[in-house]
């Protein structure tokens, strides 16, 4: 279970806030930011955190390559790298600089594989930037990815993309709108999709999918 401890530093710097979390017995400091939406800890990551921590013997990411897409602040990858994961981190050019800053503070003295930061724009340049042949992953990880925004559909293209087979995608989310469930519905026509976990007093939910047998 993480430990939360909140407290704002006032400054005149676009960082606003730092939070203190505990998984897997490490302390990690997350510097947010009033930048962008990816710039803050959203609640799925906390879930999906807390489920990597907790269900280590099935969830076993030990030397196993794992991209996050959506990284945001960072805190899912770095737990994934805690828990001994290689772990590229990915989101919007514009999100990478507080992503880099996060993870290598939480992760530039600890014995683990060093995490890879990388741009990601749902749908675009998939092919160029991560040809299947050569960018073959164990755990595809994602965290209130879905909201009210218009790119579900790039979304939805590039989790089918990077989900091969042997590939888990465990995408946990925060659901609040009709879209939300849309997007599940969308999920389960082209992945296998079953419920992991419920987070009722937040309202969020778990999902494992893989890739249909053919």
């Amino acid at each position: 279970m993480a430990i939360l401890c909140s407290y704002s530093v006032l400054d005149f710097s676009p960082y606003f806030d730092k939070e203190h979390y505990c998984y897997a017995d490490h302390q990690i400091t997350i510097q947010e930011s009033l930048d962008h939406f990816g710039a803050i800890v959203w609640p799925g990551a906390l879930a999906l955190s807390q489920y990597l921590e907790s269900n280590q013997q099935e969830i076993n990411l030990k030397d196993k390559k794992v991209l996050e897409i959506g990284a945001g602040t960072g805190l899912v990858s770095i737990v994934a790298s805690i828990l001994g994961a290689y772990v590229t981190a990915t989101d919007l050019p514009e999100v990478l600089e507080n992503l880099k800053l996060n993870i290598s503070r939480n992760t530039q003295n600890m014995n683990t594989h060093q995490p890879e930061v990388r741009k990601l724009v749902w749908g675009e340049d998939l092919n160029e930037d991560f040809p299947k042949s050569t960018h073959h992953y164990d755990f595809i990880l994602a965290s209130d990815v879905v909201y009210h925004h218009t790119s579900l559909d790039p979304l939805l293209t590039t989790m089918a993309y990077l989900c091969q087979p042997g590939t888990v995608l465990l995408w946990a989310n925060k659901f609040r709108f009709s879209t939300d469930f849309e997007f599940l519905e969308k999920l389960r026509n082209i992945l296998i999709v079953t419920l992991l976990a419920e987070f009722p007093e937040s309202n969020i939910k778990l999902f494992k999918a893989t890739v249909k047998e053919n």
